[in-house]
């Protein structure tokens, strides 16, 4: 068998998953091919309000893998310099005050470092909200990845190590006796030893041409982005119908959640009722201006939770989408490197691959 050494691995897509593979491939001495359609930073990406968290209702199975992806942020920042990374903090008072609490206990059993706090605490973390909450739960040791200038940085990264770029459409996988041995882009045949999926909402698509189904909704998120504006906001805040931040560069980006809001029939109309809604809920937000909307479509497998592993009974393809790409990417990259090229899936894996849709 060919040693992972020079094994060659074709990274379909460039968003921050692909970019987190590709690294971690590279940096494990793969030979590495990325092949995206619009270039490092990818699609969905770029319109992600890019939240690095182990929050929500979720099962303690996946908050474990998204505590872990946390940790190994903090390595790969360490890793590669100058990641636009923050560890800005959390301020979360957007459900009933019983829900947050029976939230805020169920966390911190598991460890999550939740400090509950009431009016006077969160107007000193947020000084510029109009209404602090009476009660809130704030988590310190959240954060965000400015997403498209990770991405980017991850891929220059990997391409300074070798690994190679191309823009390109992807026609088609190639499957032959079982297993994907290449893949054409924009009419020509690229031959690999592996091929991963990590195209956000193309996925499905590439992944049908060898005949393998992916269950995937797509639903449409908006978010605002202002101005560049003096520093009003110290870190995220989830408030009803509003969770906000304010960029490296001093845009405030909102939407009426972390994952964007519905942009109904008219879109321009919603941004502008959301911006309005964000200019109102800050002090000193007078000459606040909306530079712009993006609307994107979250990659999200059919039971929300992400698809990330080797298909069944197709040989050399890897799959890897998901929504919240953001907070997990470093984790999947790691992860997913060690199975391609050492078999070794790691347990945190097991509940997410494809065969639970069989």
């Amino acid at each position: 068998m060919e040693s992972s050494v020079t094994k060659h691995i074709i990274v379909i897509g460039a968003g921050i998953i692909g970019a987190s593979i590709a690294w971690h491939l590279t940096k494990a001495g793969a030979r590495v091919t990325v092949v995206s359609a619009s270039g490092a930073g990818g699609v969905a990406t770029p319109n992600s309000f890019a939240w690095i968290n182990a929050s929500w209702g979720n099962p303690e199975v996946y908050f474990r893998l998204r505590i872990r992806a946390m940790a190994e942020w903090k390595r790969l920042a360490k890793d590669v310099a100058g990641l636009p990374l923050a560890w800005c903090g959390g301020l979360c008072f957007d459900l009933p005050p019983d829900r947050l609490e029976a939230y805020a206990a169920e966390h911190l059993s598991w460890g999550y470092g939740i400090e509950r706090v009431g009016r006077e605490r969160a107007a000193q973390i947020e000084p510029n909200l109009v209404d602090p909450p009476d009660f809130a739960v704030y988590v310190a040791e959240e954060g965000v990845a400015e997403p498209a200038a990770t991405a980017k940085a991850l891929l220059a990264d990997a391409e300074q190590s070798g690994a190679r770029v191309i823009i390109g459409v992807v026609d088609r996988l190639i499957p032959s006796d079982g297993k994907v041995t290449g893949v054409v882009v924009s009419g020509e045949t690229v031959g690999a030893d592996e091929v991963v999926v990590a195209a956000g909402t193309g996925t499905p698509a590439i992944a049908a041409t060898a005949g393998i189904k992916l269950p995937l909704d797509t639903p449409p998120g908006l978010i605002v982005h202002s101005r560049p504006y003096k520093k009003l906001l110290n870190g995220l805040v989830h408030a009803e119908r509003l969770h906000m931040r304010q960029t490296a560069e001093g845009r405030i980006v909102a939407g009426s959640d972390f994952a964007g809001s519905d942009p109904g029939e008219n879109p321009e109309a919603t941004a502008r009722d959301l911006f309005a809604a964000m200019r109102a809920a800050l002090h000193d937000a007078d000459g606040l201006e909306l530079d712009f909307h993006t609307v994107g479509y979250r990659p999200t497998p059919a039971d929300g939770f992400p698809i990330i592993g080797r298909a069944e009974g197709v040989g050399g393809l890897y799959i890897a989408v998901m929504h919240s790409g953001i907070t997990l990417a470093p984790a999947v990259g790691l992860f997913a490197t060690r199975e391609i090229l050492e078999g070794e899936r790691d347990g945190l894996l097991v509940p997410y691959g494809l065969e639970r849709f069989s």
